[in-house]
């Protein structure tokens, strides 16, 4: 029966199967395969009835038994060819598309699908416009093959052939990879002229993505035949070096790192490591970005000393004479070093100290390090972290990072090349953190003697053993120190020097360096005993000794310049004529007031160079009792004025003070250099003193100076710095000290001589540093000066 004859006795009532991810065009054959009970139903009734059945396209795939809503509405009349059964009662069909329909009803559904339908009829009209599209859409056909596309020759060859418009839209669009959506609108397209339209819209989609595609793989065939021919070139060179005798470079590279690596005595996980990166170095082409990345990283891993030490001396005396050779004084340190030493003696090792020098500026804190490594026979390393505020400096860049590198731990180990030197970190309390991250808690891992045996650089990943390195770490002040980290420290205080300490210090360390480098010789220039103590005296005071140096190195030029404009004879620098070369003096030296005064109290202060010496002035004027504080006073310091006057208050009988003098006097208390921020509580009983004065009208003595936290009750209680106060009142002439008694326990820190020419009075309460202070002439007025203080509660 011919196609044509068939299509017009199509029945009205024809009987179903659903497809699932087919669409059927007519004029075209597909295989199918029915496995559900009512599409195998189907296709026995339609071969007993004329061989046509009705193909409809699911919506959805996955819908296992679909009912009148769950497909398409436009489909294909086809009629099958051949039907085959298969053994496990499924059966396989070849059919073939005859017309368009559309389901008018549904008749019934079991056993199987059947429907009454209507055929779509379309026109088979060609005009110019038409036999132009189709020509197109058999060029972008052709095209499409051309670029890859998997089209059998005998396909594009039938293509050709088609003569109606609307057959080869449905031919077309069969044949590529379209959604089955998008096809079914092909399908239900009635015109010719529209599907040919889509049809080629489709294509040329379709033509773009084949476009991409063959542009991508041309560039990696390019790319690939650019590597092979690489390689290829790299053997044929390889080849003939040997030939000529020549050792690869890569490969001579490649052997030289792992002699390096085997030699480098790395722990194991360490040296896994560093031969994998090898190994990833030996695969990559020596054109390759990463292999100089690599190459500094294996650098950095062979140059640690992972095995090297520093053979240590364990000779207390000889450790002992080297320390004093390079300073005087600060027995202390001294003898932490020594200890350390006894304990490595005896117990064969023992993990490095970390240690702590807090004291002012130029005591020697820094200087110490490098005779502490010289008397331990270890190298000497100093970094300066006053303000580091990047994490990384400390525990250095990850190595994704362009330019990365280990921290600057690891960097000066690796210079150094000793596993156990004396790492001194200056001005660890100058430390900052911003948005980089806080190296103070990078620190805590460095720093603490349980975790640096692994310390974790950033940049190695790897772990490196920092417990045989001694840190030592130096600062001026402690609060500014983390707690957590102040923990993990061993602090030992450095005070300043006294008056003998820095003329020994002179005459034995400062004087010769600074000759030496004058180029001048003791017979040239010579100090006398006398304008040492004028300088010590009058032009520095300081904790340190800095200043004294500067100023020793100033007398030195101006006699090298003599010497150089011919002078024979000796320069003798004398108290006389000391003002010839650094001018008049700068400070006074001896009591701080030339003579005792109402209202006027000296009191004693720590600063961070140190102690000093204050006068704290206080007056009274008519009003209504209002207290003025002015000399830049901090909360505390506010505070313990406001503690004075109600103590002063509180005494006003036994001071023999009107009662309502509150009410109708002004008082003012002022602390001269204005301009520098002051704060503590040690300054309350002086405060308390000039306030007394003022109002009793007795004189402080000016040989006496004080320190000492006031309370309500007139309490004196315990303050800090004391020594370094003391060693104030020592420099300035000061000849009695009134202190808390609390604090009669850190005497013992005091150099001796300093406790021999001070006359140290500890006080507990206001009453004895009234009848201490007040003037002879005076302490008569103090009624029941000898009553104690209120109980404590």
């Amino acid at each position: 029966m011919s196609q044509q004859s068939q299509a017009q006795s199509i029945p009205e009532v024809l009987p179903l199967i659903p497809l699932r991810d087919l669409i059927l065009f007519p004029n075209l054959v597909v295989p199918l395969f029915v496995g559900r009970e009512r599409s195998i139903n189907a296709l026995e009734e339609s071969m007993r009835e004329g061989h046509l059945v009705a193909l409809v396209t699911q919506k959805d795939a996955e819908t296992q038994d679909p009912g009148h809503e769950d497909v398409y509405e436009i489909g294909c009349v086809a009629s099958i060819m051949q039907e085959l059964k298969l053994p496990d009662g499924t059966a396989k069909a070849l059919v073939e598309g005859q017309k368009r329909m559309r389901i008018l009803e549904f008749l019934q559904t079991d056993p199987f699908f059947l429907v009454r339908v209507e055929v779509i009829d379309e026109s088979v009209q060609v005009d110019m416009e038409t036999e132009a599209l189709m020509r197109a859409l058999i060029h972008d056909f052709e095209h499409a093959s051309e670029l890859g596309k998997p089209i059998p020759q005998e396909v594009l060859m039938a293509a050709s052939a088609i003569e109606e418009p609307g057959r080869l839209a449905d031919f077309v669009v069969f044949h590529l990879n379209l959604k089955v959506e998008e096809k079914q609108e092909i399908l239900e397209a009635v015109e010719p002229m529209d599907r040919l339209e889509r049809a080629a819209t489709y294509l040329r989609k379709e033509l773009e993505i084949l476009e991409i595609g063959s542009k991508i793989q041309d560039r990696v065939k390019e790319q690939m035949t650019k590597t092979q021919r690489e390689y290829f070139l790299r053997e044929q060179l390889k080849a003939i070096q040997q030939e000529l005798g020549h050792l690869d470079e890569v490969q001579a590279e490649i052997d030289e790192y792992k002699e390096k690596i085997a030699e480098a005595s790395m722990p194991e996980p360490v040296e896994e490591k560093a031969l994998k990166e090898l190994g990833r170095l030996e695969k990559m082409p020596p054109a390759a970005a990463e292999t100089s990345v690599i190459r500094t990283y294996l650098d950095w891993l062979i140059g640690l000393p992972w095995a090297e030490e520093s053979e240590e001396k364990l000779d207390l005396e000889a450790a002992q004479r080297i320390l004093d050779e390079d300073h005087y004084g600060l027995e202390k340190v001294k003898e932490r070093i020594l200890e350390y030493l006894a304990v490595h003696k005896l117990t064969g090792r023992m993990r490095g100290p970390i240690l702590c020098f807090v004291g002012p500026p130029g005591v020697g804190k820094t200087s110490i390090g490098r005779s502490i490594a010289r008397s331990l026979g270890r190298e000497f390393i100093r970094i300066s972290l006053g303000g580091v505020r990047d994490e990384a400096e400390i525990r250095g860049h990850r190595r994704t990072y362009v330019g990365a590198l280990p921290g600057r731990i690891v960097q000066s180990i690796s210079q150094i090349g000793t596993k156990n030197p004396v790492f001194m970190m200056d001005e660890i309390d100058k430390v900052g953190m911003d948005f980089r991250g806080d190296p103070t808690s990078a620190l805590l891992e460095v720093l603490d003697p349980e975790q640096n045996y692994a310390f974790q650089d950033h940049y190695l990943e790897v772990p490196f053993d920092l417990s045989d390195v001694m840190f030592i770490t130096t600062a001026n002040l402690l609060d500014p120190i983390p707690p957590a980290l102040r923990d993990r420290m061993e602090v030992i205080h450095f005070p300043g020097y006294t008056e003998d300490e820095k003329l020994h210090i002179a005459t034995d360390y400062l004087i010769p360096k600074q000759l030496k480098e004058h180029g001048l010789t003791p017979g040239k220039l010579e100090f006398t005993e006398g304008a040492l103590k004028e300088i010590v005296r009058r032009y520095t005071r300081e904790a340190g000794v800095r200043n004294l140096e500067r100023t020793i190195a100033m007398v030195c030029r101006q006699v090298a310049r003599k010497v150089v404009e011919g002078r024979k004879s000796k320069s003798r620098v004398t108290e006389r004529t000391l003002h010839k070369y650094l001018g008049p003096p700068k400070f006074s030296f001896g009591l701080a007031e030339e003579h005792d005064e109402v209202g006027a109290a000296t009191g004693l202060v720590w600063t961070e160079v140190g102690g000093d010496v204050i006068t704290i002035e206080a007056t009274k004027m008519p009003g209504k009792g209002t207290l003025t504080l002015t000399g830049h006073l901090g909360d505390v310091m506010r505070e313990s004025a406001q503690a004075a006057v109600s103590y002063i208050r509180t005494r006003s009988v036994e001071l023999d003070i009107p009662a309502d003098f509150a009410e109708k006097w002004d008082m003012h208390i002022h602390v001269p250099a204005a301009a520098i921020p002051k704060d503590g509580p040690s300054a309350g009983i002086t405060m308390a003193a000039a306030l007394a004065s003022v109002f009793t009208g007795c004189a402080v003595r000016r040989d006496i100076a004080m320190t000492g936290e006031i309370t309500l009750r007139g309490r004196v209680l315990q303050v800090g710095g004391l020594k370094e106060k003391l060693l104030a009142a020592h420099r300035a002439g000061i000849t009695t000290v009134l202190i808390p008694k609390e604090n009669v326990r850190d005497l013992d820190l005091m150099p001796e001589h300093v406790r021999e020419e001070l006359k140290i009075v500890p006080v507990s309460n206001m009453d004895e540093v009234l009848t201490k202070a007040f003037v002879k002439g005076c302490r008569p007025a103090l009624k029941n000066r000898g009553r104690k203080p209120p109980a404590s509660s």
